[in-house]
């Protein structure tokens, strides 16, 4: 799901107008920027798979510091609070918070159950990824409704914008 999450992004516009597109999308994406860099320094785990899902061949053995439930409740909390300790923005702060958190319920969605609760053994996911047609069709579908709400809440600066 990586559609779906810039979809709210720019969704999440709408309740935040004071907040820019670009913190918004840092926020959805945030855990899947600190993963790399997890899996380099050998934090967690993940192998090539071919045919393990239909969408990627990525088997994600241990990630619990990136994408853990747990882990999202605090990089929500700590994001938003550096978020609103520069901006000051309430409402903005809450959707940032919400932006990060969103990752895990959507990745919970397309995941196969690989998606860790905690830093233990359980793990959940209802396997939109065994299905390349459903894959496509919910993210299309986020994706054109985020822009639409996108474009219907924020007005052009200037021509050029």
């Amino acid at each position: 799901m990586f559609l779906g999450h810039y979809a709210v992004a720019l969704a999440a516009k709408k309740a935040a107008p004071q907040t820019s597109l670009a913190t918004l999308f840092v926020a959805v994406q945030l855990v899947d920027q600190l993963w790399p860099i997890l899996l380099l320094v050998g934090l967690e785990q993940a192998s090539i798979e071919p045919g393990i899902t239909v969408v990627t061949p990525l088997n994600f053995i241990h990630y619990p510091y990136s994408h853990s439930l747990i882990a999202f409740v605090i990089y929500s909390a700590v994001f938003a609070t550096i978020y609103f300790s520069v901006t000051n923005y309430k409402r903005g702060a809450a959707m940032v918070a919400l932006a990060v958190f969103s990752h895990w319920i959507l990745d919970v969605l397309t995941h196969r159950p690989d998606m860790p609760i905690g830093f233990g053994d359980t793990k959940i996911g209802l396997g939109m990824w065994n299905s390349l047609e459903a894959t496509v069709a919910v993210e299309a579908v986020m994706f054109i409704c985020g822009i639409v709400m996108y474009t219907v809440t924020t007005k052009s600066r200037n021509w050029k914008a």
